[in-house]
């Protein structure tokens, strides 16, 4: 999508009350995709699933359409346990004979992206400032667009957002939900107030009134881990952590400071164009602490694919390949290797990833991400990678002294709180854990994600 600059009426600034946020996130995308060139999946229950293959029961699910969810059909739900629930039609010799069947169609990342564009084009025609935060989701700022004024019982920004949403669906065809309010983080949490096709509105002076009553859950930036072990300390609402003591979310850090600002309605993030990244991760999160080697593995495995996949697309090639582990309580471990030179190669990634998680076989784990950095965009050759198997990591404290090695690019080290906000703030995906919750849609976004946004 073309970013374009920050175009203001006089005398809005990024604190100003009158800014006008509108946060767009499509409904069920990927599903809403297929129903597009596929009309006859309308209204049924549809299941794309990533490193899914027709006929197969591998895979994990990325998106499963509201019809598919009534059946216990959830994101990131191994395609095997969905099969079990929802039957595919084609395994099915008569689908009149059975209560529900599924259709269940593998992730077609090209076919997806060409949709968004769509939907970005129409963004970009809505609004001067707009920041994509993922392949089905972005921030609009319409401040110069529209208004809080009232004319006859709503607000002309409701009535802008309402355009918004028409336009997106006469144009591409897709529905989205839609959230308006003063911040980003309000924003956010009115789209995903009323799914899917809402349009939710929360005017100036009313953010710290509308998210008192609701779960904690809902607040921007809190996802299930933390929402629990805020519940554990007496945090049930997002009225409870706007009014919270500071020092009681002195353990949860610049996150706690974050999120309880965000429930108390302040927010003072502006809309601004993303650039090129600085490096590709993905994560996942178990429902549960898991300690089963192959379980991990084949987590790994489809969160490289995943990395590798995105830069592909991004035309990225990179010199340094980690991992993340995370440990109970919510210890936090990070393992890299560097290359000699920059690569694109995805098996590398596969293989490079599962070796470093062999330290971590016997472990519980609570949450695993993979990440490729040191990344270059500029054409060119591949840099021969004859004998970058001799380059051995580096063991790191967590203050970054090496305790030996050879190579101190390379990374094998415990990290605190601000290298956990480095991975966290880039590009999470299928997290049954402590991302954005994004239940409601049904969906986890495999290509862009930014957690930041």
């Amino acid at each position: 999508m073309a970013e374009r600059g920050d175009p203001r009426l006089p005398g809005v600034t990024d604190d100003d009350p009158d800014r006008v946020i509108c946060h767009v996130d499509m409904d069920c995308f990927y599903a809403a995709c297929e129903r597009l060139r596929k009309p006859e999946l309308r209204g049924e229950p549809v299941v794309v699933g990533m490193g899914y293959e027709p006929g197969e029961s591998h895979g994990a699910v990325a998106t499963a359409s509201y019809e598919a969810r009534a059946h216990g059909i959830e994101s990131a739900q191994g395609i095997a346990a969905a099969l079990d629930r929802l039957p595919r039609v084609e395994d099915i010799d008569d689908p009149d004979d059975t209560d529900a069947v599924g259709h269940y169609c593998a992730v077609d990342m090209e076919y997806y992206e060409t949709v968004s564009d769509e939907v970005r084009s129409v963004l970009d025609d809505c609004a001067g400032t707009v920041r994509a935060v993922s392949i089905d989701e972005a921030y609009l700022d319409i401040t110069d667009r529209t208004s809080w004024q009232r004319v006859d019982g709503r607000t002309l920004a409701e009535g802008y957002a309402r355009h918004v949403k028409e336009r997106i669906h006469e144009s591409v065809g897709v529905v989205a939900s839609v959230g308006v309010a003063p911040t980003m983080s309000a924003a956010k949490v009115a789209s995903d107030h009323d799914k899917p096709d809402g349009l939710v509105v929360i005017e100036p002076g009313e953010v710290r009134e509308f998210f008192a009553p609701l779960d904690v859950e809902a607040v921007h930036g809190v996802g299930p881990v933390t929402a629990r072990e805020l519940r554990e300390i007496g945090i049930e609402t997002a009225g409870d952590l706007a009014a919270a003591d500071p020092d009681a979310l002195a353990p949860f850090g610049e996150r706690g400071r974050e999120i309880r600002s965000f429930a108390r309605g302040d927010d003072h993030r502006s809309v601004t164009p993303v650039g090129r990244p600085k490096s590709l991760s993905r994560e996942s999160a178990f429902t549960e602490a898991t300690a089963d080697v192959e379980a991990k593995r084949e987590r790994v495995a489809t969160l490289t694919a995943a990395v590798a996949d995105r830069a592909d697309r991004e035309d990225a090639l990179y010199q340094t390949i980690g991992i993340k582990v995370v440990t109970p309580p919510f210890d936090v471990n990070t393992r890299a290797r560097s290359l000699p030179g920059p690569v694109a190669d995805a098996d590398l990634v596969h293989d490079v990833a599962l070796s470093l998680l062999a330290e971590f076989h016997e472990a519980d784990v609570r949450k695993l991400g993979v990440r490729v950095s040191n990344l270059a965009f500029a054409a060119g050759e591949q840099s021969d990678l004859d004998g970058w198997e001799t380059v051995e990591p580096v063991d790191k404290q967590a203050d970054g002294r090496s305790d030996g090695g050879t190579d101190p690019t390379d990374e094998n080290r415990s990290v605190g709180a601000t290298e956990l906000t480095e991975w966290t703030n880039e590009e999470p995906t299928i997290d049954e854990g402590d991302s954005d919750s994004r239940s409601d849609q049904g969906q986890r976004t495999l290509g862009e994600f930014d957690a930041d946004g």
